[in-house]
């Protein structure tokens, strides 16, 4: 098995594929201003201090809840004003999920990264709209799909003359309500581009409280120090102050004060793999 050995410029000062972590770090979604601040703060200062790069990670709409009812965001206008505020004051790069086309353009005028969710990531116009922006692209391995075939939503946005594509792993459908992480999908994927690891939704179980999701958060040091073994390239984490009062995603979001214990672990095992 051959690996990739090119490197992604996600920004100017951000290289994925070298010797340092990469961090995708946020609350689920931009619930406000103080809240992303709060984390950002917090998750920049640890990172600055250990040496990883830091991308800060909200959602401004969260397209594909399972309930109807259930909590989205602040819409598409008010959650990019947020993003870009926590962008120019917090002076880091901005990752953020969109769902339709038309939303890349405008998207990417805030955002220097843009996240395809798990669910679209199939979705070939929304991939080919992104890959136009310019910006990076960083696409989550659907539930449904087999690693070998992520190679394709790659060169979906390659297509458009963008090599800023990079993958995530957040785990595999394993019967109704739950996922499981095959961690030979890391060095699979690692053939095409590098591969970011989703410490938060790898432990999701969709639709398991009855029209919202839960999670087993206790599982999170195990999988990420696996796959922090296996040499993925970095990790995406969402962490919330309190995350049982979080909007969304709250049952399997690392609380904000252990967000350092749980950094220092990761990288003795990131370090040793490198």
């Amino acid at each position: 098995m051959e690996i990739f050995k090119d490197k992604v410029q996600v920004t100017d000062n951000i290289t994925l594929g070298g010797n340092k972590m990469v961090l995708f770090a946020g609350p689920c979604a931009a619930e406000s201003y103080d809240i992303c601040m709060e984390v950002g703060t917090k998750v920049k200062a640890l990172t600055e201090s250990m040496g990883i790069q830091y991308v800060f990670k909200a959602s401004f709409d969260k397209a594909n809840r399972t309930s109807a009812g259930s909590y989205r965001g602040p819409s598409m206008e008010g959650g990019l004003q947020i993003l870009e505020r926590v962008k120019k004051d917090l002076k880091v790069p901005i990752v953020t999920d969109v769902h339709e086309s038309y939303q890349c353009a405008e998207v990417a005028h805030v955002a220097d990264v843009l996240q395809i969710p798990a669910y679209l990531c199939r979705q070939t116009d929304l991939l080919k709209a992104a890959g136009k922006t310019g910006k990076a692209v960083k696409v989550k391995k659907g539930q449904f799909m087999s690693p070998e075939d992520m190679q394709y939503a790659v060169a979906k946005v390659r297509g458009e003359g963008n090599d800023k594509v990079f993958l995530t792993e957040r785990g595999t459908m394993f019967g109704y309500n739950n996922l499981v992480v095959d961690m030979r999908s890391l060095p699979i994927m690692r053939q095409y581009t590098p591969v970011i690891f989703d410490v938060t939704h790898s432990v999701q179980r969709p639709g398991g409280l009855g029209g919202k999701s839960g999670g087993d958060r206790q599982f999170t040091p195990y999988l990420a120090k696996a796959a922090a073994a296996a040499g993925v390239d970095g990790f995406f984490i969402e962490t919330h102050p309190n995350p049982e009062k979080a909007l969304s995603d709250g049952p399997n979001m690392i609380p904000l004060h252990e967000m350092e214990g749980f950094l220092k672990d990761i990288m003795s095992f990131w370090s040793l793999a490198r």
